[in-house]
């Protein structure tokens, strides 16, 4: 296959080399002319029980890590770690007993610890949101609570913050409270993204439409698969062989300035992070 003349990130999936495919993902993604991983950690409820202590979070942020530090042996680029607590949780939490304030407390506290990570350089960016299901109003206030620590944190941090969020193509009010807390509105990205968000950056999932709509807009963006890697749902979301199999499908439909856009440019908006710089093919 002919090599790719560009970086190629993938901007949010999750790796497991414990239960999943692990490295072999990571390999499947390099020979198909990946170069760039933002490895975001797995739920914490996946690899453990359901955390009851700020602790408890750690084992997925360390599995993480290490995941990262074996994908940099692979990638003839960079991989980075995005460490933070998935708003999935507070259900979980909400089912072992905890009351909405007291899920929103525990999972503050794993963002807390998370921001601990980025301040000590091994971590790139927090992850964080709120419930893209149906929830009361109590779990959803407490679950926007929970997001705007996590912004708060990216502004003290001065690091990017990824969004799990409900599917909308409009989060100005998200934006909003980004800017009110000093993170830029272009440092939040919304994850698993349409083609065209208004307010955060959006992080396109690398479907044909989705990614068309995103390169005619002409607006920053970014590429992802949100790969789950769980061979208990062997077909969910899209495989690590997507991005790059995308990037070609977008380079010969003439889109070379939205390949550049989200693969060099909005990676270096966003995350302050140099796609080509950190590129050595001849490693």
């Amino acid at each position: 296959m002919d090599e790719l003349d560009t970086p190629v990130l993938d901007n949010h999936l999750h790796l497991d080399p414990e239960h999943g495919q692990g490295m072999d993902a990571v390999r499947d993604f390099e020979r198909l002319g990946g170069t760039h991983l933002l490895v975001v950690n797995k739920p914490s409820w996946h690899l453990g029980p359901v955390p009851s202590e700020q602790g408890d979070f750690r084992r997925a942020f360390e599995a993480t890590l290490d995941a990262v530090a074996d994908a940099n042996e692979i990638l003839p680029g960079k991989a980075w770690p995005v460490l933070g607590v998935h708003p999935g949780l507070i259900s979980h939490l909400l089912d072992e007993g905890y009351s909405p304030e007291e899920a929103r407390d525990l999972m503050q506290s794993g963002l807390d610890l998370a921001a601990e990570y980025v301040d000590d350089g091994h971590a790139l960016a927090l992850k964080t949101g709120r419930p893209h299901y149906e929830v009361s109003d109590a779990v959803w206030d407490a679950s926007n609570a929970v997001l705007k620590h996590g912004l708060e944190l990216g502004a003290e941090h001065d690091c990017a913050v990824q969004l799990h969020t409900e599917g909308t193509d409009d989060l100005t009010e998200v934006a909003e409270w980004a800017e009110a807390r000093g993170l830029p509105a272009e440092n939040v990205v919304k994850h698993y993204a349409g083609g065209e968000l208004a307010g955060p950056t959006p992080s396109v999932m690398s479907e044909k439409e989705r990614l068309l709509t995103a390169a005619e807009a002409g607006e920053p963006f970014l590429m992802e698969t949100d790969f789950v890697d769980d061979p208990d749902r062997p077909g969910a979301v899209l495989g690590p062989k997507t991005v790059p199999r995308r990037v070609r499908w977008l380079l010969a439909e003439g889109h070379d300035d939205a390949v550049a856009t989200a693969h060099v440019e909005t990676p270096k908006d966003v995350y302050g992070i140099d796609t080509e710089a950190t590129l050595d093919r001849d490693e």
